[in-house]
């Protein structure tokens, strides 16, 4: 038998004027039906809170439905919260208490958080500090099997919660709310996360509390702000859903993915947190958690520029690795072949590929000297944006689209290989199942990486992969464990299925004359211009 749905009502900061919220939940309720609790995060009370609340102390009225409220966030309402445990409050109006779990008969299990952060220890009455986090992280997650809760109620938006995500419109999520909320929303997995204080609505799009590819899929969590009762911005302040308790689904149906969802916003600002030791970060997981667990040899390291990957080396200097003999491809180096070069920005350049498999086969390339995709610096990463954004658009000029594929495999320099295809000549789809299918041939396990995430998510710098992308956004990505075959990118596109040239796999085969490769460059780099950023920089 399907277990029983629970209908749940939330809402924002009420700021005293419960007429208006329990006529509005009156309304709803006539309309809908009967729900089965309100839960409500922010400020409850109000400066002008007394009369109103009279009324319902002394049980001249009641609430319409069992209502459940955080506690204080500033000192001027403390004395409406008698105790820190919880306590009913007036008939049907229950405090939570400032921290803690709420298990209904239903089964439904409800973390909460009452207050504002506070730095001091202890924390005033009306805030929460580090201690008060780590003490309910340490009770909840110290439970056998624990998985996560169904719902997390805190006053405070977590920090940096719009990270991946949609906007969240006026609020700056960089800058709002608390880091210690971030780090409970991050340990407790809530699948509903709701808060409030900020006066604004903001529904993110679900985010994923397990690592693509490296561990098990869990839950998603739905993070909702919630604006003020009767604010006359007409806001959204009460959101109505469904849920059935965790511990009565089947684990299948609790895991599944919706389409829109994203990274965990918190993955870095936890491991930032583990990498400078604070106290919020005492009880975090290590890092391999985030990566794959290596324990070899970790290749070139990433020069530290405040974007951590997990690393547990100390920081370096603020500039690309140096090789360790000739490179062919660091932009300062003689064995460059220059006449090859079709663009230069600021931190990288496009050259077209020696022996490509088209004339206008390119390599995005870095100037400095980096291994792969996954230990460049920010401003690296952001140029390769912008270069195959301009690329996307120059192809799809001449009816084109691109595919991109790095082999980060027996290689000394990242070379993003980038070759265009006919639009009329196959679908993304085609050639999609085109590289999964032959690399089932060939024994290669190729995972579609999900949208809203990316290369960096998956694979810890030093790790060998194989990696495709379509101008589309869709990704795939093999990591190499053993052997594997060196122009399988190039073997896949040459095919037959897609552009039919089998003859051009290996590179080596096709060898032009220097002065047929300088004028192709003079062609594209001409062919390019309009669409080249790093010319109007």
């Amino acid at each position: 038998m399907a277990a029983v749905q629970l209908r749940v009502l939330a809402c924002g900061d009420v700021e005293g004027r419960l007429e208006s919220l329990f006529g509005r939940v009156q309304a709803i309720q006539s309309k809908s039906g009967r729900f089965d609790m309100l839960l409500c995060v922010g400020n409850f009370f109000g400066s002008t809170s007394e009369t109103e609340w009279a009324e319902y102390r002394t049980g001249a009225k009641k609430a319409p439905i069992p209502t459940y409220v955080l506690g204080a966030n500033d000192q001027e309402t403390v004395s409406y919260f008698p105790g820190v445990s919880g306590c009913e409050l007036a008939e049907n109006i229950t405090y939570l208490g400032r921290r803690g779990l709420y298990s209904g008969t239903s089964g439904l299990q409800i973390a909460y958080l009452s207050g504002t952060e506070s730095q001091d220890e202890p924390a005033p009455a009306y805030s929460f500090s580090a201690k008060d986090v780590a003490e309910l992280k340490t009770s909840l997650l110290s439970t056998p099997d624990f998985k996560g809760v169904d719902i997390l109620l805190t006053s405070p938006w977590p920090r940096d919660v719009g990270t991946f995500a949609n906007s969240a419109g006026e609020i700056d999520t960089k800058k709002c709310g608390s880091k210690l909320v971030s780090d409970l929303a991050a340990n407790l997995k809530p699948r509903y996360h709701f808060a409030a204080l900020e006066k604004a609505y903001y529904e993110r799009l679900p985010y994923r509390n397990h690592t693509v590819l490296q561990e098990t899929p869990q839950h998603v969590t739905r993070f909702i702000a919630l604006a003020d009762v009767g604010n006359i911005s007409k806001k959204k302040y009460l959101y109505a859903f469904s849920i059935v308790p965790m511990s009565l689904m089947d684990p299948a149906e609790l895991v599944k993915q919706p389409q829109d969802v994203t990274e965990n916003p918190y993955r870095k600002s936890r491991k930032e947190a583990q990498k400078t030791k604070t106290p919020l970060c005492a009880e975090e997981e290590p890092a391999c958690q985030f990566f794959f667990d290596l324990n070899k040899h970790q290749g070139k390291k990433r020069p530290s520029d405040g974007k951590e990957r997990g690393n547990s080396q100390p920081k370096q200097a603020k500039k690309s690795p140096q090789p360790t003999g000739p490179c062919w491809f660091c932009l300062a180096s003689p064995e460059v072949e220059k006449h090859l070069v079709v663009s230069i920005g600021t931190h990288c350049y496009l050259a077209l590929a020696k022996g490509g498999l088209l004339p206008d086969h390119v390599l995005i390339l870095p100037i400095g000297h980096y291994q792969s995709v996954v230990d460049l610096s920010s401003e690296v990463v952001e140029e390769v944006t912008k270069y195959k954004s301009a690329l996307k658009e120059f192809f799809r000029s001449k009816g084109k689209r691109y595919v991109l594929f790095e082999r980060n495999y027996r290689s000394q320099h990242l070379q993003l290989q980038v070759i265009p295809v006919p639009l009329d000549h196959c679908t993304a789809e085609d050639i999609k199942e085109s590289f999964i299918v032959q690399a089932q041939e060939q024994q290669i396990e190729l995972l579609e990486i999900p949208e809203h995430s990316d290369i960096t998510q998956v694979a810890q710098p030093g790790t060998p992969y194989f990696y495709v992308e379509l101008d589309t956004g869709e990704k795939l990505f093999h990591r190499i464990r053993g052997r594997f075959p060196l122009h399988f990118g190039r073997e896949v596109l040459a095919s037959e299925a897609l552009l039919a040239l089998p003859q051009r796999a290996d590179w080596r085969r096709c060898a032009a004359e220097r002065a047929e490769e300088a004028a192709q460059a003079r062609a594209f780099r001409r062919d390019f211009q309009p669409f080249d950023f790093a010319l109007r920089a």
